[in-house]
């Protein structure tokens, strides 16, 4: 019995020193997991190694602006560290710092500086919270980080992952809100002469200009599969391209002496539309639910169960 009863009591004792140890232990400081994630950076110098936590503010501020509120900066930084997580984007680094539209955008401290001029310290501690308040989260499909690309802004819809890449089941067309009266150059037109046009396009047509548009094929997201000009199909995507225009969005119409394109939105049009969390945002909605929109079938997972 006394043998019992010291048993008893040593492990009441463990207890008791176990639940004081216990309160003893901080709180992991936020922060703290992106901290511990590292990334292989290349910068213009070569491969450099960085933290998540050192990272992904400066990508998140040179790819939304502060004035689209703390849920939309929050959506846009889980969509980024999703993005890094993702895929190794170069033979020798996960991500690249270098600008040109390759990968993330991304400002360091100089250049926040002197974007921001005496507003620094305030824009980056929004930033700096929507980053320490989302801390490892990123969005997952069957387990896997996704793809998680995003675009400037939409009209209507985005566009659908199969209609320019890869098919993804999250990456699908879904209605976004934004407007002409809340987004600067939402609607948007480029004009061209015959020649210009034959130009930047590499083809010889003859005859009317009126007659070298064809009749444009639209995909499920009303955006130009393909179109004939002068004679010859091309992609949206390619026209976009050879054109400058700011999305495959668009409309062309031949007014007797130009050539002219109208789009709207502006960027690729898959995933996040940025200038639509921020409309969200301002409706009252939570950056997950928005990211559950513009990602639909993903869940939110932290890198702590990695």
């Amino acid at each position: 019995m006394k043998h019992a009863a010291y048993a008893l009591a040593w492990c009441a004792l463990v207890m008791a020193l176990a639940l004081l140890f216990a309160r003893a232990v901080p709180e992991t400081p936020a922060g703290a997991l992106d901290g511990r994630t590292l990334l292989s950076v290349l910068t213009a110098e070569g491969p450099a190694e960085m933290t998540m936590e050192d990272w992904l503010p400066h990508a998140v501020a040179a790819e939304m602006p502060v004035s689209f509120g703390p849920e939309a900066l929050k959506a846009q930084a889980v969509a980024a560290r999703t993005y890094a997580l993702s895929a190794r984007r170069h033979e020798n680094a996960d991500i690249c710092i270098l600008g040109g539209g390759c990968c993330v955008a991304y400002r360091d401290e100089a250049a926040l500086r002197e974007l921001w001029g005496e507003d620094y310290e305030k824009n980056m501690a929004a930033v700096l919270a929507a980053v320490r308040d989302t801390d490892g989260q990123y969005l997952t499909y069957d387990g896997e980080a996704i793809q998680a690309v995003f675009h400037a802004s939409s009209y209507g819809a985005t566009e659908a992952s199969a209609a320019i890449w890869t098919d993804q089941p999250y990456l699908v067309s879904v209605s976004t809100p934004e407007s002409p009266e809340d987004v600067p150059d939402l609607i948007t037109t480029a004009a061209f002469t015959a020649a210009e046009l034959s130009s930047a396009l590499d083809i010889s047509p003859a005859g009317d200009p009126g007659q070298w548009l064809g009749e444009p094929l639209l995909d499920g997201a009303g955006r130009v599969a393909s179109m004939a000009v002068g004679g010859q199909i091309f992609s949206g995507a390619a026209l976009r391209r050879a054109l400058g225009l700011r999305s495959t969005a668009f409309t062309a119409d031949w007014d007797g002496e130009r050539f002219l394109f109208t789009a709207a939105g502006h960027g690729h049009g898959v995933g996040m539309s940025q200038y639509g969390a921020a409309a969200y945002a301002a409706m009252g909605w939570g950056y997950e639910a928005i990211l559950a929109h513009y990602y639909p079938g993903t869940e939110l997972t932290s890198l702590s169960s990695r």
